[in-house]
């Protein structure tokens, strides 16, 4: 086979830009740290990056749902702190409003104001809000628990009345918007219930409250009225708030065992995106060393054969 001097040229300008093609692919890989930056140098390597990037935006995304639980349930826990605060204040007033023989008349009122002071406050925290979502409405979060402007403006909590079979047992019957639960999805398939059901709490509160005041105002006239049953349902009040506070605590115990579930999952899928998409820089760096050695010979060598020309010979 005879070898001519355009079959030297175009071999040496293949391998040439062969060479640079490499170069400039490691080049590439150095600069942006990535094996590969479009799909067609590596269509394997890039969906699958594509898979674990999907894995952490979703990580991400649950981390964002957890937050908005503990918000939830920090402001909940809170809400129900000053419910218990209050109804310890209404049992001193209502243990000092008992002592009917050392109290006077301006005595009774005092504590009937602060009395419906308080009934005012725990009425605000059954309006307890995260943004602009009521706490303790159920799934009806864009509506009070309690309507101040219900009642011809008197004000009233929604009617939670239960139905009763003939036999005077309660009937099954579906719960309402107040009552029903509000999830939020912090995991594949998992949720939390973020709400907690005070309707009914804080109805009965409400109720005692109007017993309350109405035995304080008739105090005066009947030194025999028996405050011991108010404070017995203040203290039976009490312990359903503690009931409360014990599920909250609960529910963030579990919110924060998600939450170093969560943890784990985003480092290995960090971890398994970064083994399968990042360059070895080390190697990358060798590589790009070798292959500029080799393209500055192959430049050395193919400049010395094609120099020579049939010009030189006749000389």
């Amino acid at each position: 086979m005879r070898v001519t001097q355009s079959m030297l040229s175009n071999n040496m300008l293949r391998n040439l830009s062969s060479s640079y093609n490499k170069l400039g692919k490691l080049q590439e890989q150095i600069n942006t740290g990535k094996k590969v930056t479009r799909p067609s140098d590596d269509p394997v390597v890039v969906m699958k990056s594509l898979g674990y990037g999907m894995q952490v935006e979703k990580v991400d995304q649950f981390q964002k749902n957890l937050g908005q639980v503990n918000n939830w349930l920090d402001s909940s826990e809170d809400a129900l702190d000053g419910a218990g605060s209050i109804l310890q204040r209404a049992k001193e007033l209502a243990t000092s409003a008992a002592n009917s023989g050392s109290m006077t008349k301006e005595d009774r009122d005092k504590i009937k104001i602060e009395l419906n002071q308080l009934q005012e406050q725990m009425r605000d925290l059954a309006n307890t809000k995260v943004g602009d979502k009521y706490l303790f409405s159920g799934t009806m979060t864009d509506k009070p628990l309690y309507d101040k402007a219900a009642n011809a403006g008197k004000g009233a909590y929604p009617d939670l009345s239960t139905d009763k079979n003939p036999d005077g047992t309660p009937a099954n019957k579906p719960a309402s918007g107040f009552e029903s639960n509000v999830e939020i999805e912090v995991f594949d398939s998992v949720s939390l219930r973020v709400n907690t059901n005070a309707a009914e709490m804080f109805k009965d509160i409400d109720k005692l409250f109007d017993g309350l005041n109405a035995k304080v105002a008739s105090g005066e006239a009947d030194d025999d009225i028996n405050f011991g049953e108010a404070i017995s349902n203040i203290d039976k009040q009490l312990d359903v708030v503690l009931t409360k506070r014990a599920d909250i605590g609960a529910r963030s115990n579990r919110a924060e065992l998600m939450h170093n579930r969560l943890e784990m999952q985003e480092g290995a899928a960090k971890k398994q995106r970064s083994l399968n998409e990042d360059v070895d820089m080390e190697k990358a760096i060798t590589e790009m060393i070798t292959s500029e050695s080799i393209h500055r010979a192959a430049l050395s060598v193919g400049a010395r054969i094609i120099q020579p020309s049939l010009v030189d010979f006749l000389r």
